[in-house]
């Protein structure tokens, strides 16, 4: 099935994709491109490289960085990264020690890569023993992307009442697969006021935040399920 990318600003859209299960139960996917100055496409949590997402990436330009956000978000890298040789694989530690079958840049931490031509800033949320995220901002449209640390559902779905998706309930019953994976920022970068008072870890960079107190100082923002 088509689905047209959704434009949310300039240089920035939105790719819906499949379902996929997690745990059991059906979640949308979806990911975000960004267009960089130097010509190369950005994209947050590839999608299933179908033939129609190939031609609608295409016609935005060349992928040249694919980023994988949290350790979730990982099941395409390959495809991505035999159909596009040249771009560049990004991810924490904990996506690259997951997928030690693909070649990955330096891990993403506390320093945004130069290779993006100063478009996007960065966070990482930490402090969870199960989960560390890496947060983005795109600067000139003043957008924020986010994965697993906000997920949207419906207020008045509910979830399939079996733990195989293709087997009672419709799939994807229980999600929004009109979620958006970006907000726009009213303020600045959300980042300068992300974290409440002493919300920072003691010892860690100004940017690394708490898993207990880490919030988006400036509203709210939805997100992009696993891909």
């Amino acid at each position: 099935m088509d689905r047209p990318a959704i434009k949310v600003a300039e240089n920035i859209w939105i790719l819906e994709g499949d379902l996929v299960p997690f745990y059991g139960y059906p979640y949308p996917t979806r990911c975000v491109i960004v267009a960089l100055p130097s010509g190369g496409l950005w994209v947050w949590s590839p999608i299933a490289l179908s033939d129609d997402v190939k031609r609608q990436i295409e016609t935005l330009g060349a992928p040249a960085h694919l980023v994988s956000p949290n350790k979730i978000h990982h099941l395409y890298l390959q495809d991505w990264q035999k159909a596009y040789p040249d771009a560049r694989l990004w991810g924490p530690q904990s996506t690259i020690d997951k997928r030690r079958d693909l070649t990955f840049e330096a891990p993403l931490d506390d320093t945004v890569p130069a290779a993006w031509d100063d478009r996007i800033d960065m966070v990482r949320f930490a402090g969870s023993p199960v989960m560390d995220e890496l947060v983005f901002f795109h600067r000139p449209s003043r957008t924020a992307i986010l994965a697993d640390l906000s997920e949207h559902f419906f207020p008045n779905a509910s979830w399939p009442n079996t733990g195989n998706p293709g087997s009672g309930g419709s799939p994807g019953s229980g999600v929004s697969s009109k979620a958006r994976a970006t907000r726009r920022w009213n303020g600045g970068s959300p980042f300068s006021t992300a974290a409440r008072p002493g919300a920072a870890r003691r010892g860690s960079s100004p940017g690394r935040l708490s898993g207990s107190s880490w919030r988006m100082g400036n509203g709210s923002a939805t997100a992009a399920p696993r891909s």
